[in-house]
């Protein structure tokens, strides 16, 4: 059984082949400028050279196609033709309340995605935009989407509702939904595996820190509070987001800067937060090579940052009550390790002691790692992400007639 997994940005379609009965990556890539201009592809296959060819494409139509193109292609194929595959995962961003768990695509499932579209306007449209093209190439294979927001749908309502009319919420949907959901199910269900223990049995605070940044408090194995909100936009410092604000600054801005919602929206999702900070940099290890170098306002992103975790994890803790771990994930969570000590010093008295030489040396290539010492009452965990994991399991499970809500289901990375 061969599954494709599509994920569809607004500008870009990211994709993995997975072949699921020998359990091993067939290839995986990306089209980047979809729909802008100098697009290209950059494809990988385990043990060959990743190659890289310009392709204009217009529309995700044509970056389907060509991803297709790609993958049956002698040169850089990995399968004769598309009958190969068995099922298409989809990444949706956003599933409203409609969506708890993983759901295979139908007519009804489309228009339920439609009419949440105003909720990630940024989101869903391309994510819609790439599930229908994926139809039109493979119309006889069966399709899944699998929710970003769907693990945490189960907040309490005093954890999601927002202290705002309270017709907002019934009329318009305004709520805290949260996502980075697969990533946030596949590293604390890893984290309770370390610990020798149950998810159920597990209280566990997530980080993951990447461009994009949202931090999960895990109760028991379920979700019950996340950092991002009704959008991606709240929570901690981003790439180019702002994370938590007075909500008064950007109406004040507005007037000053004489810019309306369209205009202050692009401010603060994209030159906001490190960048906007820095005024030059996203990446952190540009941020963190500017400290080096004694640039001040690379310091001051970087200690903003990080107090902005350790606020998170203070907070979590005062929600969970018991915590048994804490877990660094994605780009910078797993690489950053001067990040990591500046979010967790100082917490000792908390319980959470840090190994500094080992927290400082971990990166993703070194694998799971305890970066807590042998008796830190919290154990600290960086721990690789693999979304595409919960991607595949689910989209097999559906198809095997075998999928459960993800605390009954027996996902392998459990053991």
């Amino acid at each position: 059984m061969k599954i494709l997994a599509l994920n569809c940005g607004s500008s870009s379609v990211k994709y993995q082949l997975f072949d699921w009965d020998n359990d091993k990556l067939m290839a995986k890539g990306i089209v980047e400028r979809v729909g802008i201009g100098d697009s290209f592809i950059v494809h990988e296959v385990p043990g060959r050279e990743t190659w890289r060819e310009e392709y204009e494409c217009h529309d995700h139509n044509t970056a389907i196609n060509l991803v297709v193109h790609t993958l049956t292609s002698k040169e850089h194929g990995v399968i004769s033709d598309m009958s190969e595959i068995s099922a298409v995962g989809h990444r949706v961003v956003h599933g409203g309340e409609k969506f708890k768990r993983s759901t295979l695509i139908d007519d009804e499932v489309i228009k339920a995605i439609e009419e949440v579209q105003h909720l990630a306007p940024l989101h869903n449209p391309p994510n819609l935009a790439g599930i229908r093209a994926a139809q039109k190439v493979l119309p006889d294979v069966p399709h899944v989407a699998i929710f970003d927001t769907a693990f945490h749908q189960t907040m309490p309502r005093h954890a999601y509702l927002y202290a705002v009319p309270y017709e907002w919420y019934e009329q318009y949907g305004v709520r805290r939904y949260g996502f980075h959901g697969t990533s946030h199910l596949y590293v604390s269900k890893r984290a309770a595996a370390l610990l020798g223990k149950d998810p159920k049995d597990c209280n566990i605070i997530t980080m993951h820190i990447g461009n994009g940044v949202s931090h999960a408090a895990i109760k028991n194995g379920i979700s019950v509070d996340t950092s991002m909100g009704l959008t991606p936009l709240e929570g901690a410092v981003m790439g180019t987001r702002c994370g938590d604000l007075d909500p008064a600054i950007p109406l004040f801005m507005q007037q000053i800067l004489d810019v309306g919602p369209k205009e202050m929206d692009t401010l603060l999702n994209k030159k906001s937060g490190i960048l906007g900070l820095t005024g030059k940099y996203t990446d952190r290890r540009n941020v963190l090579e500017g400290v080096e170098k004694g640039d001040e306002r690379c310091k001051i992103a970087l200690e903003v940052e990080a107090y902005r975790l350790k606020k998170y994890i203070g907070a979590y803790m005062a929600v969970l009550g018991r915590v048994d771990a804490i877990v660094f994930t994605a780009g910078v969570g797993e690489n950053a390790g001067i990040i990591r000590q500046m979010a967790l010093e100082g917490l000792e008295e908390l319980g959470i002691k840090v190994d500094k030489e080992k927290n400082l040396k971990t990166r993703s290539k070194d694998g799971e790692t305890e970066i807590s010492t042998p008796d830190s009452k919290i154990k600290v965990f960086v721990i690789p992400t693999n979304e595409e994991r919960v991607f595949i399991e689910d989209v097999v499970a559906i198809l095997n007639g075998t999928y459960k809500e993800h605390t009954e289901y027996p996902y392998t990375f459990l053991k």
